[in-house]
Formats: C-alpha cells, sequence, structure tokens
C-alpha cells in the first residue's frame, strides 16, 4: 500500500472528487483528516472507507481562515502529524462576465483560491519543521483556458497555478512536493452546484458532467500522480486535448472557444 501510515487530508470530502478520493486514499493505507461544511456527509464518507475507525472527521469552511490554525493544531493532536494535504473543496460558476455580481466573485476567489492557500499556510510550518511533506491541488482544465460562463472560477484555477508552482520551486529543496492535478468532465455534481450571476445554485447537471469520466477514474489518477511525486497531473476525456490546444495553438483554441454556447 502506497500511503500505509500516512496522515492525509481531504478538503471537499464529503461528495464528487473528494468523496473518490478519500476511498482510494484509504485502500492504499492512509489514515484521514474528513473536511467540508457538511459533518453528517463526512460521517457517511467516513463509514464508507476502510478501516472506518481510523479516520477523523472535521469540518472547516474555507471562507473562515481564521479557524485553519485551530483545525490544524486538531489533526496534530488527533494524528500526531500530517504526511499530506489535498486541496480540493471549490466551487464552480455559471454567469457571464458581465452579471455576475462582485460580491459572488469575492466568493468564488476566498473558496477556490484564498482558501486553499490559507489552509497550505497553516500547514506549511509543520511540514518544513518535519521536512517532508506533500500538498495537492485539485485544480482544473480551466487552470489552463477560459470558457464562456466560468470567468470568475477559471480567474481562480489559473491563480492557484501560479501560486502552487512558485511555492514548489521555493520548498523543493526542503522535502516538500506540490503536485497540481487538473481534472477534465467527471461525473459528479459540479454543474448543479456551481454559483449563479447572483449567487444562486445553477441546479442544472449538464451533459457534459453527466457523461463525464467516473469520480473513481479520476481519484484513481490523482493517488497515483501523488504517489510517483509528479508535479502536474491531467485526467478526463478529449477535453484535456484543449490544454494543448491552448498552449500550442492558441489562435486555434480561440476559434473553438468562440462557438462554445452558454445560456443561463
Amino acid at each position: 500500500m502506497r500511503f500505509a501510515g500516512k496522515i492525509v487530508w481531504i478538503t471537499g470530502a464529503s461528495s464528487g472528487i473528494g468523496e473518490a478520493l478519500a476511498y482510494a486514499f484509504a485502500r492504499e493505507g492512509a489514515r484521514l483528516v474528513l473536511s467540508s461544511r457538511r459533518a453528517p456527509e463526512l460521517e457517511r464518507v467516513r463509514a464508507a472507507c476502510v478501516r472506518p475507525s481510523e479516520h477523523v472527521v472535521l469540518p472547516l469552511d474555507l471562507m473562515q481562515p481564521d479557524t485553519f490554525p485551530r483545525a490544524v493544531s486538531e489533526i496534530i493532536r488527533q494524528c500526531g502529524s500530517l504526511d499530506v494535504l489535498v486541496n480540493n473543496g471549490g466551487v464552480s460558476q455559471r454567469a457571464r462576465a458581465l452579471d455576475a455580481t462582485v460580491e459572488v466573485e469575492r466568493a468564488l476567489m476566498a473558496v477556490n483560491y484564498f482558501g486553499p492557500v490559507a489552509l497550505t499556510k497553516a500547514v506549511l510550518p509543520g511540514m518544513l519543521a518535519r521536512r517532508a511533506g506533500h500538498v495537492v491541488v485539485v485544480s482544473s482544465v480551466m487552470g489552463y483556458v477560459g470558457t464562456p460562463g466560468r470567468s470568475t472560477y477559471a480567474a481562480a484555477k489559473h491563480a492557484l497555478h501560479g501560486y502552487f508552482d512558485s511555492l514548489r520551486a521555493e520548498v523543493w529543496r526542503t522535502g516538500i512536493k506540490v503536485t497540481l492535478a487538473c481534472p477534465g468532465y467527471v461525473k459528479t455534481s459540479v454543474s448543479t452546484n456551481a454559483l449563479g450571476p447572483r449567487g444562486e445554485k445553477h441546479s442544472v447537471n449538464e451533459a457534459t458532467h453527466e457523461t463525464g469520466i467516473p469520480a473513481e477514474r479520476c481519484a484513481a489518477a490523482i493517488v497515483r500522480a501523488v504517489a510517483r511525486g509528479r508535479e502536474e497531473v491531467a485526467v478526463g476525456g478529449p477535453e484535456i486535448a484543449g490544454i494543448y490546444v491552448k498552449r500550442f495553438a492558441p489562435w486555434l483554441f480561440s476559434r473553438i472557444v468562440r462557438r462554445l454556447k452558454f445560456s443561463t
């Protein structure tokens, strides 16, 4: 088992990719700390993991960074240390740039960017003291490209890449690794829970996600990448090609993306 005896903290663990990551890491021998805002769902996930009694449920709101140091202290108290932080929690967007309120844009940045950054800063001192640790960031294909209706979400994911690429360059001598995972379309409720122009739920299970790869396949690819110490991994279907089209033929990507339809 590739993570036997390791303490792995997963945010956004109550559903979707985070839930699948919990099961995958547990099967690999990890002891989990499961976080999200929904304690009952975290308990459900914990009970469904192998060795459920070993795992810890720790409710957490990514929009309340003042609670993070206390959460880290609780993990150290219960588990003794922390080996892997998986920044998976987040929320998507479905709104035209002109329509999205500034308040909603700030909330999207708070959850998707400032939350993971603050949580990482809370765990880094301990990792630096031990000269060991692994920070995993579940970004998105949107960390490379922009499409209609996702302006602030794409901005947050782009920002994650800039921040954590820089962090990796700063800490590589200390034994700390940083992995960026970039899923494409995954069969989860991400589009249903996405925020509309004024913060309302999109409440539409879009076909792209309904036909996306299973969350279990996505989680398996991420766990494999973390075990191998990879800096980045992209996982999904044909949409992953958009990363390379954007990089090597941006003019072509622009032509393609202009044809994408978006309606609220």
